[in-house]
């Protein structure tokens, strides 16, 4: 446990002094509220990757530092994280893994086509940046 919270350390390092640019609060918090706030607004039936949420939250690290927001989401906030997807549209969890499987599935339920692990580049959405 100790080293994830040194991996996590290293990674909102550079968030140090941005407060205001990040939102509600400074570091860590900071960064994954603005993380989760433009997760939220990822509209239903469309997708976004790791990259574009963290460049819309305005965050350094784009893919690691959303990829611990994803982690570190409280339970029972209902985060549309099965939105979020790898680089080209792929679901990054290993194809025939439970993860993998439910987040095709609920793409599937929003309409998103899935075909070998990966969304077609139709559903992806630019995210705005405040």
């Amino acid at each position: 446990m100790a080293r994830r919270g040194k991996g996590l350390e290293r990674l909102l390092r550079p968030l140090a002094g941005r407060s205001r640019e990040l939102g509600a609060g400074s570091g860590k918090s900071g960064a994954l509220e603005a993380i989760w706030q433009v997760v939220c607004a990822i509209p239903r039936g469309r997708a976004s990757t790791y990259g574009a949420v963290a460049r819309a939250a305005r965050v350094p690290r784009p893919p690691p530092l959303t990829r611990v927001a994803r982690r570190e989401t409280p339970p029972g906030m209902n985060q549309p994280w099965h939105r979020v997807v790898g680089a080209g549209g792929r679901i990054v969890f290993p194809s025939g893994t439970r993860e993998h499987r439910e987040q095709a599935r609920r793409l599937r339920a929003e309409g998103i086509a899935v075909t070998s692990g990966r969304i077609a580049p139709s559903a992806l959405t630019e995210l705005d940046q405040p």
